[in-house]
């Protein structure tokens, strides 16, 4: 999965304006502890952050 991706995936759950916000100051346990924003510059795939997200706000992860 691409950045991209993973960046419209979390601006449909959401929204436009809180996506962005969510993804720099939401500390996710299932990322040990790290936000989005911070797995990303650290190197995680896209597709693992996906999936925390996904785990964390009991969607599916495989969200079209």
């Amino acid at each position: 999965m691409w950045v991209t991706e993973l960046r419209r995936r979390l601006k449909a759950h959401f929204g436009e304006d809180y996506a962005a916000s969510w993804a720099k100051d939401f500390v996710l346990p299932e990322l040990g502890g790290i936000s989005v924003d911070e797995a990303l510059s650290l190197g995680f795939d896209a597709q693992t952050i996906w999936k925390a997200v996904a785990s964390n706000q009991g969607i599916d992860s495989s969200f079209e």
